[in-house]
C-alpha cells in the first residue's frame, strides 16, 4: 500500500508487517492523515495520542473497522475510508477451502500419508461429512455471506438458513434461504459459517449455549472475527465431541500462541487470517486504501467512505 503513496511524504511505514501502535502514535503527531492496517498491533487505534485538530482522514486497508475507535472518530468529525467489496470473492473462496478442508479432514489425511497410517483399505477410515443434501447456516448474510452461499449451491446444499440483525428477503431469495433465530440455526444446521461483522451484539455470540445446541455431527467455520467466538467454549465443545469439527481463519488473539489448547486438537483447523490473501485482492485493496486517503486529503468524495 505504501508504494501507492508519494515518496516525498515524511512518515510512511514501508515495512512488510503492521507497525506497533506506539510507533504509529509517535509518527502521526501533527499529521493530517492516518492509514492503519487492520492488524495494527493494538486492539484499537486510539486517537488520544494523536494531534487534535490536524487529523482529518483515516484510511484502513480492511473491510472490518473494529480496530478503530469509531466513537472518538465520529466525535471529532474525522473521515474514514475502508475497502469493502474488493475482498469479498477471495474471502468466500477461503471460506469454501476451509469448510472442505475441515469437513473432509484433509490435514489428518495428509498426516496419515506422511506417517505411514495409509495402509490397506478400511471402509470408515478418514471419513468426513459431505455437503450434498445438507443444511448450511450462515451467520451474517452480507456481501461475504452471500458470496459463500453462491459457491455452496453447486455442491447440492439442500437448505440454507441465515441469521442477522434483520431479514434480507431480496438477498436470500437467490438461495431460498430462511431467516431464523440463532438457536434454530445452531440446532438445525449441518454446517455453520460465521460471516458477520464484529459488533457488541455479535461479540461472544458463539458460546457454550450455542455449541450445546449444535448437532454432534456439525462442523463450525469462522471467517469473520475471532471475538465472535468464545474460544474456551469452542475448545470444550470440540474436545468433548459436542460438535464434530471447527475451521478458523480468525482467532483471539492474532497470532494465536503456539501453545494454545485449540492447536492440540485434530478436529480443529486454524489458518493465520488469510481470507483476503491473494495477490490480486491485496493489490486492489492497497490501491483503494491509498485513493481513499488522497481523496480525503483533497476534500473530495472517497471511492469508499465509511458512513459514521
Amino acid at each position: 500500500m505504501s508504494q501507492s503513496l508519494p515518496r516525498s511524504w515524511s512518515e510512511v511505514w514501508r515495512g512488510p508487517t503492521a507497525c506497533f501502535a506506539s510507533s504509529l502514535i509517535g509518527w502521526t503527531r501533527g499529521s493530517w492523515m492516518l492509514q492503519p492496517q487492520s492488524r495494527t498491533r493494538r486492539s484499537q487505534v486510539g486517537l488520544s495520542g494523536l494531534s487534535g485538530a490536524n487529523l482529518k482522514v483515516i484510511s484502513t486497508m480492511s473491510v472490518g473497522v473494529d480496530h478503530l475507535a469509531l466513537e472518538e472518530i465520529k466525535k471529532r468529525g474525522i473521515r474514514v475510508g475502508y475497502t469493502p467489496d474488493v475482498l469479498t470473492d477471495a474471502t468466500a473462496e477461503l471460506a469454501m477451502s476451509l469448510l472442505l478442508t475441515t469437513c473432509r479432514r484433509l490435514p489428518e489425511a495428509i498426516e496419515e500419508v506422511k506417517n505411514g497410517g495409509w495402509t490397506s483399505w478400511k471402509p470408515l477410515w478418514m471419513c468426513g461429512y459431505g455437503l450434498t443434501g445438507s443444511t448450511v447456516g450462515i451467520i451474517g448474510l452480507g456481501r461475504i455471506g452471500q458470496a459463500i452461499a453462491q459457491r455452496l449451491k453447486p455442491f447440492g446444499v439442500q437448505r440454507f438458513l441465515y441469521t442477522g440483525r434483520q431479514p434480507r428477503p431480496q438477498e436470500a431469495a437467490e438461495f431460498q434461504a430462511e431467516f431464523v433465530s440463532t438457536p434454530k440455526l445452531a440446532a438445525e444446521s449441518d454446517f455453520i459459517i460465521v460471516a458477520c461483522s464484529l459488533t457488541p451484539a455479535t461479540k461472544g455470540l458463539c458460546n457454550k449455549d450455542f455449541f450445546q445446541q449444535m448437532k454432534h455431527t456439525a462442523v463450525f467455520v469462522n471467517i469473520s472475527r475471532g471475538d465472535v467466538v468464545n474460544q474456551d467454549d469452542l475448545y470444550q465443545a470440540l474436545a468433548s465431541g459436542q460438535i464434530a469439527a471447527a475451521g478458523l481463519d480468525v482467532t483471539t488473539p492474532e497470532p494465536l500462541p503456539t501453545d494454545h489448547p485449540l492447536l492440540t486438537l485434530k478436529n480443529c483447523v486454524i489458518l493465520p487470517h488469510i481470507g483476503s490473501a491473494t495477490y490480486g485482492t491485496r493489490n486492489t485493496m492497497s490501491l483503494l486504501a491509498a485513493n481513499n486517503l488522497l481523496a480525503g486529503l483533497r476534500g473530495e468524495p472517497m471511492p469508499s467512505e465509511l458512513k459514521l
